[in-house]
């Protein structure tokens, strides 16, 4: 993995008459997918997260890495034309890139853990937009409200993060990821967060899309 992978977001929705096919359709299905997935490893590391009845448009989320757009690209195009892939469609998808901040030295481990390591048991990611006025205001005042944004982030450790930068790439600015095995804990994080003056550059956080991370077998059981 380069020290600046893309990181692709990507939520399936299923169509729901897969789950009226045969199981020993449904069960060659899974396993060609399955298939496509561990190939795709060699270049795409990709995490599986469950959506089911969470949200209406969406039933699997897979949080994807790689350090080329076009490996990222090949592969969803093999995971779709895939088995069970073939009865799922795009209901949200985001690119971004990781790159070092502009309003930190250093990253910390908080920050970074998502971009390798064991997972956390949920994930929360939603495209970010900031207001024309925020990138107008002089770097040293951003520099000051962004370090209180970061101190209150801080307070969280149970909560990691990660930020991608999606300029240029993709409608949004920024993809906003993060885990964490307590969702009342990051719930809290947030409301902190509300409360902070960074807050006033929002212009859009949503949709927000939290998943369940499950190994793909299991998430793909839970569909039918």
């Amino acid at each position: 993995m380069t020290e600046r992978p893309f990181v692709h977001v990507l939520a399936l929705r299923l169509d729901p008459a897969w789950r009226r096919l045969p199981e020993a359709d449904r069960a060659e299905d899974v396993t060609a997918l399955r298939v496509a997935v561990e190939r795709a490893a060699r270049r795409v590391t990709t995490y599986t997260y469950s959506m089911v009845g969470l949200r209406a448009e969406a039933d699997l989320l897979f949080w994807r890495m790689a350090a080329a757009l076009e490996d990222l690209e090949e592969e969803a195009s093999l995971l779709l034309r895939s088995g069970l892939g073939r009865w799922c469609a795009p209901a949200h998808a985001m690119v971004g890139l990781v790159r070092p901040s502009t309003y930190t030295k250093r990253p910390t481990d908080q920050e970074q853990a998502m971009l390798a390591g064991e997972r956390s048991r949920y994930l929360i990611v939603y495209p970010f937009v900031k207001s024309t006025e925020w990138y107008l205001t002089p770097h040293e005042e951003r520099q000051r409200v962004m370090a209180e944004h970061i101190r209150v982030g801080r307070e969280y450790p149970m909560v990691r993060q990660c930020l991608a930068y999606s300029f240029g790439l993709d409608d949004q600015e920024f993809i906003v990821a993060y885990e964490t095995d307590d969702l009342p804990a990051f719930q809290d994080l947030v409301m902190a967060l509300r409360e902070t003056e960074s807050r006033r550059a929002t212009v859009r956080d949503t949709p927000i899309l939290t998943g369940i991370h499950r190994p793909l077998e299991d998430a793909v059981r839970l569909l039918g």
